[in-house]
């Protein structure tokens, strides 16, 4: 093998050991076959204002995460924008978020405040975080950056 190809070689490979480290990096919220939100639509949320679950026909892929919708329309418009429609802290509780902690939710408690969404564990905890919305994702704001990328069990 020459220098270069070794070179070459070498190259490629530091690249794709670099690459799975820039597309491994947002942590989310998924459960064993790797699905968002408990199944629910991302973007029913924002137009129907209410928790739709989400069909194995119409998924997208999202921050290594795998998000369903009740429609091809659904899909096609979370295709077009993800960001706008993901929910905030990679799908974790927004309320164990302002502890620095990630908690599974059950798709059914949410809240969008300025055209983002917010999830929470059930409405029990939901109760909790409606209480001071500003408040709470101005300290789950701060927590998510230092937990994004450690792991819900070693939190």
């Amino acid at each position: 093998m020459t220098l270069s190809k070794r070179l070459s070689t070498l190259l490629g490979t530091v690249l794709l050991g670099l690459s799975a480290l820039v597309f491994a990096g947002h942590d989310t919220d998924t459960d064993s076959n790797d699905v968002v939100l408990a199944g629910h639509d991302a973007v029913a949320y924002f137009t129907q204002g209410k928790p739709v679950k989400g069909s194995a026909d119409y998924t997208a892929v999202y921050n290594g995460a795998i998000y369903r919708f009740s429609s091809v329309e659904n899909r096609d418009s979370f295709r077009e924008n993800p960001a706008r429609y993901a929910p905030q802290y990679g799908g974790f509780c927004a309320y164990g978020m302002t502890f620095g902690k990630k908690f599974e939710v059950d798709g059914k408690a949410f809240e969008i405040v300025d055209g983002k969404l917010y999830v929470n564990k059930n409405q029990d905890v939901y109760k909790a975080w409606v209480k001071d919305i500003p408040k709470h994702i101005s300290e789950a704001n701060a927590q998510w950056p230092q937990v994004e990328h450690t792991p819900a069990s070693e939190l």
